[in-house]
């Protein structure tokens, strides 16, 4: 089993930032990728980004590229995710997942 617990949202207001966090613990493994994931109200659940478990390399779709940076405190076995610019459009619930065990998500609402 793999805990994962999310923290950080909050209502930001556009062209702001926030940062998540991901704190993994229980049977964490380095064959895991940790990834975000979110879903906004009325859509289906997107993929955001990813790292693997020793930080080495990342990954982002297009639409948060350049905006968000996902970064992980091997110490701490936490994941973040930096997150600027903030548009209407990234309003969402905010899911960590690792293997197949997910977060109870973090809501992300960004103002006008």
């Amino acid at each position: 089993q793999v805990q994962l617990v999310e923290s950080g949202g909050g209502v930001v207001q556009a062209g702001g930032s926030l940062r998540l966090s991901c704190a993994a613990s229980g049977r964490t493994s380095s064959d895991y990728y940790v990834q975000w994931f979110r879903q906004a109200p009325g859509k289906e659940r997107e993929f955001v980004a990813r790292i693997t478990w020793n930080g080495a390399a990342t990954y982002y779709a297009a639409s948060v590229k350049g905006r968000f940076t996902i970064s992980k405190d091997n110490a701490k076995n936490t994941v973040y995710l930096q997150m600027n610019s903030l548009t209407l459009q990234d309003t969402a619930v905010y899911y960590c997942k690792m293997g197949v065990f997910w977060g109870q998500g973090t809501q992300v609402t960004v103002s006008s």
